[in-house]
């Protein structure tokens, strides 16, 4: 038996590579959102992105393993920052592109990234890696695993483990926003009520929708607002508007989208997808600027959502120290890198082993940075 690579979704059904997924498992990772990047053009051959999928068959011809990836040509859309790593490369004269990635493409997010049983992708790794070089890929990097994935991964020879930091809000029980803010100290709840009610008195209000009630004008004006976050920078947009389309066919019950209006004129939008217990969101924008519409719709609104729904908790994308005093916790992330030319291999292994006490220690500290009353 050997590694099967797919160079298009199109090649598996859905069923087959949903089957593999657990019934818990976060949107991303689904046939529907994985192929919307694809056929939309977002994650393709010409942004940079061959679809790469490796996928372990056994016997009788049954998927039992499979890791998505992409042959990239560059590091950008990944969250798991390796320019460094490839500058070190270029001025030694080491090929570091193409690289193989296994995650999902401009999606941060904590996830399951290793599908299947335990002991094909075990198989799965070892001549995946057996293969990069003959196939002439530097390296394979694993991005945002779950830690059950980092204890399989721990276990092969030559993965090295990168440790990140996020900020995730959790429900611990409330009954409403303003139970959320009761247990913050006084000086936070007053800071956070006052941006909420200098918003309001701007004459903003938000609206939520589901993926179906979106007509095409609104997705329009979504798109029009991501976009503008990329624009505004001078950096052309990752995700096509095609893609916006896409989603709202294949999985509308899990889109969410929150919009920002004044008297009645839509300014802004935050969109998410909604999983098991969880809230993501993953894009926002505005036409019009304000002071804390950020902080309204793309936090505030999600709090406010997570709690009426009953979610156990919201991540509201990656990085950001600014939700530390909005009740956003720090929360450490994996990833995992193998990577082929032994200078380089342990050139990495010497930094990260230097690199990881200090993320621990930023988190503590930013844990130290939180809003909430103690005891």
């Amino acid at each position: 038996m050997t590694v099967h690579i797919l160079n298009s979704l199109q090649q598996i059904g859905a069923r087959e590579w949903d089957g593999l997924l657990p019934a818990t498992a976060q949107p991303f990772q689904q046939h529907a959102f994985l192929s919307c990047l694809e056929d939309s053009g977002s994650a393709a051959p010409g942004s940079g992105w061959q679809c790469s999928h490796r996928l372990w068959r056994g016997e009788r011809g049954d998927v039992q393993a499979v890791l998505p990836a992409w042959v990239k040509s560059h590091s950008r859309g990944e969250y798991v920052f390796d320019w460094a790593w490839a500058d070190a490369c270029q001025r030694a004269g080491i090929a570091y592109y193409p690289k193989l990635l296994s995650g999902v493409p401009f999606t941060p997010v904590v996830g399951e990234r290793l599908l299947g049983q335990q002991s094909a992708l075990v198989a799965l790794l070892e001549q995946g890696v057996a293969q990069l070089v003959e196939q002439g890929l530097s390296s394979w990097h694993i991005n945002f695993t779950l830690p059950e994935e980092g204890t399989l991964l721990a276990g092969q020879q030559g993965w090295l483990q990168r440790l990140g930091c996020q900020f995730h809000w959790y429900n611990h029980g409330y009954r409403d926003f303003q139970d959320f803010l009761d247990s913050f100290t006084s000086r936070k709840r007053k800071q956070l009520r006052k941006e909420r009610e200098q918003l309001a008195g701007q004459g903003l209000e938000f609206d939520w929708r589901r993926g179906a009630e979106l007509s095409e004008a609104e997705w329009d004006f979504v798109y029009a607002c991501y976009a503008n976050t990329y624009w505004v920078r001078g950096q052309q947009p990752y995700l096509t508007r095609l893609f916006f389309s896409l989603l709202a066919e294949r999985m509308p019950q899990l889109i969410r989208v929150v919009l920002a209006r004044q008297h009645g004129r839509p300014v802004a939008m935050a969109f998410s997808l909604q999983g098991t217990g969880c809230l993501y969101g993953r894009y926002w924008g505005c036409l019009t600027d304000f002071n804390f519409l950020h902080f309204e719709t793309c936090l505030y609104q999600g709090i406010d959502w997570a709690i009426a729904q009953g979610l156990a908790r919201f991540d509201a994308g990656a990085q950001g120290e600014h939700k530390l005093i909005r009740g956003f916790e720090p929360q450490l992330t994996e990833s995992w890198h193998y990577l082929c030319h032994p200078g380089l291999r342990a050139a990495v292994a010497d930094f990260l082993q230097q690199e990881r006490p200090a993320v621990q220690a930023y988190a503590e500290q930013a844990r130290q940075a939180l809003p909430y009353r103690q005891g």
